[in-house]
């Protein structure tokens, strides 16, 4: 398995790239693109912004699956239609809106570049290329219109087993158009309905939250959104795309910060407790420096009731407003 990411986690979280501040200008699109690396690296490659030529073209997601006989029917099945779409390679394009016509047009663009890249390595290793072998296409968007869908003259395969919502094209362009709106309600379009956006979004998030504890994708997850939810609530001048997501992001938040609350206090340990405070103060942060480093020991020895209290009011303050808060006692 290998992954490439355009940018550093740390960048990411705090929406800083070496070139601009993507996530406040396209929250969604980042999130959705780090988000698909989470739940897909343990089934193959992930590669987010894949560049393709003659002219340079990123795709969104390119995946890879690792060979079939490695794969366990458990992490498959575990991300339900999601795991279906990333069953053999694949571009993932998801939108934060419904993409125009050129917008598609231009994913399709994309994957007829890979098309025409495998076809090079074919001929170089004087091999025969297979149809099963070519990639296919998942343009993801929250909804799309009849009248897109029928300009692209997608259809329905439900005599598959394929849900209402996924839309194929023409068998030979291997790319298919899903409505996340359209997803019924049900554990296996969990994640993908992650993805939507508005009630779609936040119904998807309620139900992850209530996944049993304790199994790793929901843990890593759950980790995922609260610190997107912290890095979107320091930044300005938010996009109306940004406080949505925000918003539907909070419940996350909020039962990220009181299992992590909860499982310092059942740690015992005070080094438990520090990792869970360290944790804590990065999540919300970002940057760990010498500075908040030196609240770790106060904060610890404040009461049990006044502690926690502290965290939980601490995505609302300022790094200045906490460094104020122990002026006098050490620092």
């Amino acid at each position: 398995m290998i992954l490439f990411l355009g940018n550093t986690y740390e960048n990411l979280l705090t929406g800083q790239t070496s070139e601009d501040n993507s996530m406040t200008r396209q929250p969604h699109d980042q999130f959705a693109k780090q988000y698909l690396q989470e739940l897909l690296t343990a089934l193959g490659k992930v590669e987010i912004s894949h560049e393709v030529s003659p002219e340079v073209r990123q795709v969104d997601v390119w995946f890879v699956p690792t060979a079939p006989l490695t794969l366990t029917q458990e992490t498959t099945s575990a991300r339900g239609l999601l795991g279906r779409l990333a069953s053999t390679a694949c571009l993932l394009e998801p939108f934060s809106n419904p993409p125009k016509e050129m917008e598609v047009r231009n994913c399709l663009l994309k994957l007829f570049a890979i098309f025409s890249q495998f076809q090079r390595q074919v001929k170089q290793n004087k091999n025969t290329l297979k149809e099963g072998d070519l990639p296919r296409l998942w343009i993801l968007s929250p909804s799309f219109s009849q009248a897109r869908l029928d300009g692209f003259g997608a259809k329905l395969k439900l005599q598959q087993n394929w849900p209402e919502g996924v839309y194929f094209l023409a068998p030979s362009l291997r790319t298919a158009l899903v409505a996340i709106n359209q997803l019924p309600v049900t554990k296996q379009t969990l994640w993908l309905r992650v993805l939507g956006n508005g009630d779609t979004q936040r119904q998807a998030v309620h139900e992850l939250e209530r996944l049993p504890k304790g199994q790793p994708i929901r843990e890593k997850i759950l980790e995922l959104m609260a610190r997107w939810h912290v890095s979107l609530q320091k930044s300005e001048n938010l996009t109306e795309e940004a406080q949505e997501l925000l918003m539907n992001l909070s419940s996350a938040y909020l039962q990220w910060r009181e299992e992590t609350l909860q499982e310092g206090r059942q740690e015992g340990s005070l080094e438990g407790q520090r990792l869970i405070l360290q944790n804590l103060l990065e999540g919300r942060f970002s940057l760990l420096d010498q500075e908040l480093s030196d609240l770790i020991p106060m904060i610890m020895e404040l009461p049990v009731t006044e502690r926690t209290q502290l965290l939980l009011n601490l995505s609302n303050l300022s790094r200045e407003e906490l460094l104020e808060q122990f002026q006098g006692k050490g620092l």
